[in-house]
């Protein structure tokens, strides 16, 4: 079988929507939508009948869905380092199952009968005062966390809920849903209603509802990681004619 020339080999950097897989990969243009799909199965642990690969270019900008498995990858305007997003939509996935340490069984003792005991390294930290337990260290910790709270509500002036927004790092775009102090964290975030499945929550953190979404398509940003403005929700495709 004769090898692919130097033309036909693309180099992708790979994600997936169910993990967090990211990886950099050589896929061969003349390889159909289908094949490529078989090749991320083994990549990404999501299943190649249920998932969805779209396509972003090298500066996270959506290009369009590869939804025609028959096709050759050459037939869709992909380029070096683009970014092959899987969007595993398996509801039953347990990609992550090995990464979920609530099934493992441990040890638990409460943070009372922690403290109670004399032989461990809070105890002697404690005694010693150090760290956390340094005098020094928590008048500092209470500096830095109080100007992180007036840099954080000075980074969201001007953001208000409904405002369409971008995420800065990964171009990810969505609705401002939530703009404040929250109970899982110190300091100011923006709560984020995704466009598309990239979030972490369905709008609820530690038993907590800010807002409402579907699930992983709810998320939680610093205020400097956040860019509102004309960000329209993308919604391009590819014709079966492969025109865009």
């Amino acid at each position: 079988m004769e090898a692919p020339s130097a033309a036909q080999i693309v180099t992708l950097h790979v994600r997936c929507s169910s993990n967090g897989v990211r990886s950099e990969r050589r896929f061969d243009r003349g390889h159909t939508v289908g094949m490529i799909k078989g090749k991320l199965e083994m990549i990404t642990g999501a299943t190649a009948g249920l998932m969805e690969l779209r396509l972003d270019d090298a500066d996270g900008h959506k290009i369009g869905v590869l939804s025609d498995d028959s096709k050759m990858l050459g037939a869709y305007p992909v380029e070096d380092y683009c970014t092959l997003m899987v969007v595993d939509n398996d509801v039953t996935s347990h990609a992550n199952e090995f990464e979920d340490l609530s099934k493992v069984e441990k040890f638990e003792i409460t943070d009372e009968e922690y403290s109670k005991q004399r032989n461990t390294v809070r105890a002697f930290k404690e005694r010693n005062k150090m760290g956390r337990f340094n005098p020094e260290f928590q008048a500092q910790q209470e500096e830095a966390a109080a100007a992180k709270a007036i840099e954080g509500e000075a980074d969201a002036a001007g953001m208000k809920v409904g405002m369409r927004c971008q995420v800065r790092e990964g171009a990810k775009r969505g609705e401002v849903m939530h703009v404040g102090k929250t109970l899982f964290a110190a300091g100011w975030w923006i709560g984020i209603k995704y466009d598309e499945p990239l979030g972490k929550n369905d709008g609820t953190v530690k038993g907590k509802s800010y807002f409402t979404c579907m699930p992983k398509y709810g998320g939680f940003v610093r205020p400097d990681k956040v860019e509102c403005g004309d960000f329209p929700e993308e919604d391009l495709d590819f014709s079966s004619d492969g025109e865009m």
